[in-house]
């Protein structure tokens, strides 16, 4: 027996017909969680450690520090990596408890979509006084 004829007899009927085998996403899905997680990891510290730094600072102190290069490199990084982040992980909790199908898809697009937006507003934010 083939292999394809193997995978075929391991797939239920009716994923056979439509066509929903196994689509080999989930170990990049994976990936992307567990380098995003392995990324925020040291950001997160700097930003805590930062952040506590700047507690009670005036808004003038707060924007200069904003407004170094290294700091607002760190800032954009950890927003996009941050929102790529969540985006991923809700996606995950909408996978296993979102029914229907379209439904499930909506409300996907709906996160990406808001964590996209939201990602701009705060990388906008950060250029615009780093700049």
């Amino acid at each position: 027996m083939s292999e394809q004829q193997t995978a075929l007899r391991l797939q239920a009927p009716l994923k056979r017909v439509r066509g929903l085998g196994s689509a080999h996403s989930g170990v990049h899905h994976w990936w992307v969680q567990r380098l995003t997680s392995i990324a925020l990891l040291p950001l997160t510290i700097w930003f805590a450690l930062s952040a506590a730094s700047l507690a009670g600072a005036p808004y003038e102190r707060v924007v200069t520090w904003i407004g170094r290069p290294f700091n607002a490199v760190l800032l954009l990084l950890i927003i996009g990596i941050g929102f790529q982040h969540t985006a991923a992980g809700l996606q995950v909790v909408i996978e296993d408890y979102v029914r229907p199908e379209s439904r499930r898809q909506i409300a996907v697009w709906t996160v990406k979509a808001l964590c996209t937006v939201l990602a701009l507003y705060a990388a906008l934010a950060v250029l615009r006084i780093a700049v």
